[in-house]
């Protein structure tokens, strides 16, 4: 016959367990991030950050599209706290999902210029790239000087961009849309398209190869894209990049068009807490550099060098518009290339 006291002990152990299962999913050492970043850089700013807060990462890595949609899916019962991705257009599109939540956070409000975050603190930039354009420096004696330029007649037949549905050309043109208005930004998106040296294809590197290989003597592009070339070897880009000038768009106007990567913190985070600090750390001086030496861009953070190759592109006075307005006119910018037959 089993005492009272066992019986008293076996009903306590009982009610601990069951009081384990019905816990929420809340750890308070740990922090789950969707991330479609891919860089060995970031693990050592993860493993820094745990070495620093005790806070363990958990990281779930994929595309951009893929983990919104697994958030969504997955509603209140998922376990992601941030979500990381690149262009404010996809934190724009994550946030219209209802994916994201606002952050009050007096760190990151002074580390990160107003440009770089949302409004109401939906997402956060943890680091920059400009779109610029490049040019052939023997075909092109006088490059466009500003993206408007790039639809100017003169340069008929020159240009290269990458497709009108990819994610960084909506961008640019819900950038001007936002400033120069509808009607301007369609006459200018027709102009580049009367412009194009061939059918828009490829990524980024394949305007600036198409430079290299004479088929292109003017190209719309990222700036770490061209670094990348330059830091290392890359096929059909390196070998020619001497060939290859830069200009920073707009340095006499609106100032030159960027973008981010950037996170939020999940509208269901079970570990809100450690999420924000998260948040916070990437705009640390340290995280800042790990940022941009892992993908040869800019700093989002005043004072922070970028690597020794991206500093020798030059220097540029950034557009800073919004860029929650690159999300805004995403619709809108994609309408533009549908009716004009941007493929």
């Amino acid at each position: 016959m089993t005492n009272p006291a066992s019986r008293l002990l076996a009903l306590f152990a009982s009610v601990a367990a069951f009081a384990a299962l019905a816990a929420p999913a809340h750890a308070e050492g740990e922090v789950n991030i969707y991330s479609s970043r891919h860089y060995d850089t970031d693990a050592r700013l993860y493993s820094d950050f745990t070495e620093a807060t005790g806070i363990k990462i958990n990281l779930i890595e994929g595309k951009e599209e893929e983990l919104m949609e697994r958030m969504k899916a997955e509603g209140a019962n998922s376990p992601a706290d941030v979500f990381i991705t690149a262009d404010a257009g996809r934190l724009w599109r994550a946030d219209q999902m209802g994916l994201l939540s606002p952050v009050d956070s007096e760190v990151l409000n002074e580390r990160l210029p107003e440009s770089l975050r949302h409004p109401d603190g939906h997402w956060f930039g943890i680091s920059k790239r400009a779109r610029v354009i490049f040019y052939d420096k023997e075909k092109v004696t006088e490059p466009p000087q500003t993206y408007a330029a790039l639809a100017d007649p003169k340069y008929k037949g020159l240009v290269c961009t990458r497709t009108g549905s990819n994610i960084y050309m909506l961008s640019l043109l819900g950038a001007y849309i936002a400033n120069n208005g509808d009607e301007a930004a369609k006459t200018w998106a027709q102009g580049l398209k009367d412009n194009l040296a061939r059918e828009p294809q490829g990524g980024d590197t394949d305007q600036l190869k198409g430079i290299v290989s004479g088929e292109c003597a003017i190209a719309v592009a990222n700036t770490y894209y061209f670094a990348r070339g330059i830091a290392s070897q890359v096929d059909g880009l390196s070998e020619g990049v001497d060939k290859i000038g830069i200009v920073f768009p707009d340095q006499d106007g609106n100032g030159t068009h960027v973008n981010i990567s950037g996170a939020g913190v999940a509208a269901h985070a079970p570990n809100r807490d450690n999420a924000v600090k998260l948040l916070e750390y990437f705009t640390s001086d340290s995280a800042q550099s790990y940022f941009a030496n892992g993908n040869n861009e800019y700093p989002v953070v005043e004072g922070i060098a970028a690597s020794s190759v991206v500093e020798g592109l030059g220097s540029f006075t950034a557009d800073t518009l919004n860029l929650n307005e690159l999300g805004k006119n995403q619709a809108r910018a994609q309408e533009i290339y549908n009716e004009i037959g941007y493929k």
